[in-house]
């Protein structure tokens, strides 16, 4: 992951992201993946942020996805997740009826931070800052 730089700041942002389908049914296969992958890469695109890479599995998605500091990852997932679920149930009708509730997803999500760095490098540098600046 390269640093990115905009008007006001330098920045790696990289996030791990991972969600699954209702029930963890397995309907994320054939078509309906095909359709996924077409689908999470124009919403990150219109949302300015970028899915670096993404393995859609029958019944749950993983998505490595770097954004700007303006982004927030909540409204990223929520644009990822509601997006997706309209147009799928959209596309195919019959999905609502494998899926009891009417719900695509599961409310809950992973998303762990990537970076080159690691905690205690940070906490490490940050400690070692008064001693240095003496």
């Amino acid at each position: 992951m390269e640093l990115q730089r905009n008007r006001n700041s330098v920045y790696q942002i990289g996030y791990h992201i991972v969600w699954c389908t209702k029930y963890r049914k397995q309907i994320l296969t054939d078509q309906i993946a095909e359709d996924m992958q077409e689908l999470l890469t124009k919403i990150a695109e219109d949302n300015n942020f970028t899915i670096e890479s993404m393995e859609i599995m029958p019944d749950h998605i993983h998505l490595f996805v770097t954004a700007t500091p303006n982004h927030l990852i909540a409204s990223m997932i929520k644009a990822l997740k509601g997006v997706s679920a309209r147009y799928l149930f959209k596309k195919h009708p019959y999905l609502k009826k494998q899926l009891w509730g009417g719900h695509l997803w599961n409310p809950n999500y992973y998303v762990g931070t990537v970076g080159n760095i690691s905690e205690q490098t940070i906490k490490k540098y940050i400690e070692t800052q008064k001693k240095a600046g003496d």
